[in-house]
């Protein structure tokens, strides 16, 4: 085996060499654990618009390299990859200019504000020839593709509704980015996505008509609060969700068929210990799992795989931009108060 590689099969892979474009929490708490823990990665450094803040940080993880500006980890020809954590506005031109300096990019969700933003992003990379991938990490884990295998197998009849919940109560954060709505702020950007890419993912449909309420509350930036709606798939298929940082935690997804049901709970935000699916037909109720995974891990391994060749991508940049409309026809038809088609 070549110096620091890995094996696939009979294949020698490079780790694909890693940098941090910002050090925020979701760093700290999962992808930078994540990062080191994989076997495909190799995290070189962190940057910041504070150096000694960058310094900290790489130090804190014995990383060689801390860098004080954006700018200087994307003229790193070491650094192959990066991974953008930043506010939401900032992901189009940080991903834009990290593809024109020739890096590979994981950028957080939502991927953009909107739409044409998410479609210019993906064109740039593609001209870059660079890989572009939107950090949804559950959808990599193996309990998320055995749900739609049981789904697929007819086990719980033909599909006839999905259900996803995802809210958590950070109304009395009131300094934070998620109230700012010109940074793409608001509980549909934030959590509500979630429901939603699950539903495009088990149905294999787009979209064609939304319904949304929301609570857009003056206390803390006019961003949506809280979002209810009705998701419309072709042959009569809907997702009924909820969403928001003003209300209890709650992180369900329940796929609805006609002679039974699946159940992810939790579903998002699976821990290791706590990532089971649950299966109730007719025949009774049974329990798959738990699998045990770092979903975080997983994400950064199949991004290196598509990298290396080995696989293509699991979640193309299209994607992206297919959810990204999505998004933005719930806010539009909630804020107008009408139901928006696709």
């Amino acid at each position: 085996m070549v110096p620091n590689s890995i094996s696939k099969g009979c294949w020698a892979v490079e780790r694909l060499r890693w940098g941090m474009l910002g050090a925020a929490g979701i760093g700290d708490r999962d992808v930078i654990p994540a990062l080191l823990a994989s076997e495909t990665a190799e995290l070189i450094g962190i940057a910041s618009r504070d150096l000694e803040k960058a310094k900290r940080k790489s130090e804190q993880y014995g990383l060689p390299k801390a860098y004080g500006s954006y700018e200087d980890m994307l003229a790193d020809p070491e650094i192959e990859a990066v991974y953008i954590p930043l506010p939401n506005h900032l992901h189009k031109p940080w991903t834009i200019a990290a593809a024109r300096a020739g890096k590979h990019v994981l950028c957080e969700k939502p991927i953009a504000l909107n739409a044409a933003e998410a479609q210019e992003m993906a064109d740039v990379c593609r001209e870059a020839g660079v890989h572009l991938a939107e950090a949804f990490m559950y959808r990599h884990h193996p309990r998320i593709a055995r749900a739609k295998e049981i789904l697929r197998s007819g086990e719980i009849g033909q599909l006839r509704a999905i259900h996803g919940v995802f809210t958590y109560n950070g109304a009395g954060n009131t300094g934070d980015i998620r109230h700012n709505a010109e940074w793409g702020g608001g509980g549909v950007f934030d959590v509500g996505c979630y429901p939603l890419s699950a539903a495009r993912y088990f149905t294999g449909e787009e979209p064609e008509a939304v319904t949304v309420q929301a609570k857009f509350s003056p206390e803390h930036g006019g961003v949506d609060m809280m979002a209810s709606g009705l998701v419309e798939f072709p042959g009569g298929v809907s997702l009924t969700f909820d969403c928001g940082m003003w209300a209890a935690f709650r992180n369900t997804l329940e796929i609805v068929g006609s002679e039974g049901r699946i159940l992810l709970d939790p579903s998002f935000l699976p821990g290791a210990d706590n990532d089971s699916i649950t299966v109730v037909t007719t025949d009774g109720e049974r329990r798959e799992g738990p699998y045990g995974v770092n979903a975080y891990i997983l994400q950064a391994d199949q991004f290196a795989r598509t990298v290396r060749g080995l696989e293509p991508a699991a979640f193309p940049a299209e994607d992206a931009v297919a959810g990204m409309r999505l998004l933005e026809a719930c806010l539009n038809s909630a804020r107008h108060k009408t139901r928006a088609v696709l």
